[in-house]
């Protein structure tokens, strides 16, 4: 069966590895900046009831954490507002709506994973936001899949393993925090769970996404200097000193602990997910050949 669906927010990092998966296997309008305008409600409008698709994938967000302190009432909506449009529309034209969310809903004081049921309280505006988004779904439509995910990075887009790439080419020190846990979650893997959700007729609910395992930031720099020397990049980099969250300030509140339960979803793929330093060296090894092997065949 080739499903028919609109991909909102194709030129995130999320957006971006879907759209390149999904191309072949289903009919897919994919739309972004400056295309549609998330502040604009006819902009949603007009789009859904152009292709009327069976399933609609919402990958775009307000995604800057930091900023959305000074700016609350455009991350409101974009995250909240929006996807209640997109939610509203897709009652309408009986479609299915997938929904990404955040580990940020939570305020990341427990001690042992978040479960879908666990109580929300966002730290921040950006997880107030987001967490508006999922409540606007689940009041304007019937068929949703609201699909929570955390510590996100891909090949696509400006992420945390790109950071420290570039940081690692730079500086022979970097100081990065060790005190906030959670589970890096590579695009291509979450991705690969969408696809299968596709297959199985796409359950209605709340699920919980992300690679197994847990790790710090300081953690995660580790492993992708590790993997990233193993496999040929060219750094610079001698030593990741390990910091604490108040050595590092920044405006917004970030979650301690953002591990996500993901026992719920896994019932339904199947099998647990991928291991995040699986998903890493998967993504690295992506980004070398297209970085530096392809370099090296113009130079030849």
């Amino acid at each position: 069966m080739r499903w028919s669906i609109l991909l909102i927010g194709n030129t995130g990092q999320l957006g971006q590895e879907l759209q390149r998966y999904l191309a072949p296997v289903a009919d897919v309008t994919a739309v972004g900046r400056p295309t549609i305008d998330l502040t604009q409600p006819d902009s949603l409008r007009q789009i859904i009831r152009k292709v009327q698709p069976q399933i609609i994938i919402n990958t775009a967000a307000y995604t800057a954490v930091d900023k959305a302190e000074t700016e609350p009432e455009l991350a409101t909506i974009i995250n909240a507002i929006a996807p209640g449009i997109l939610a509203a529309e897709s009652q309408q034209f009986n479609s299915h709506l997938i929904h990404i969310s955040t580990d940020y809903v939570f305020d990341g004081r427990q001690s042992h994973p978040y479960q879908e049921i666990d109580a929300t309280n966002p730290l921040g505006a950006y997880g107030r936001s987001k967490l508006g988004g999922e409540q606007a779904v689940q009041d304007e439509c019937n068929q949703y899949t609201i699909l929570r995910t955390a510590w996100v990075y891909g090949s696509y887009g400006n992420n945390f393993v790109k950071t420290m790439l570039r940081l690692g080419t730079e500086r022979e020190e970097i100081r990065v925090v060790a005190d906030q846990i959670g589970s890096p979650t590579w695009t291509g893997d979450i991705t690969c769970a969408i696809v299968q959700l596709l297959e199985l007729n796409i359950p209605t609910g709340i699920y919980h996404y992300t690679n197994s395992g847990v790790a710090s930031w300081y953690d995660f720099a580790i492993a992708i200097f590790e993997e990233a020397q193993q496999l040929g990049f060219p750094l610079k980099i001698q030593r990741v000193i390990p910091i604490t969250t108040p050595e590092y300030p920044t405006l917004a509140q970030r979650p301690a602990y953002s591990v996500l339960a993901c026992g719920k979803i896994t019932k339904v793929l199947g099998t647990p997910s991928p291991h995040w330093r699986q998903g890493l060296r998967k993504m690295l090894a992506e980004l070398y050949t297209n970085s530096y092997e392809s370099a090296d065949s113009l130079r030849r």
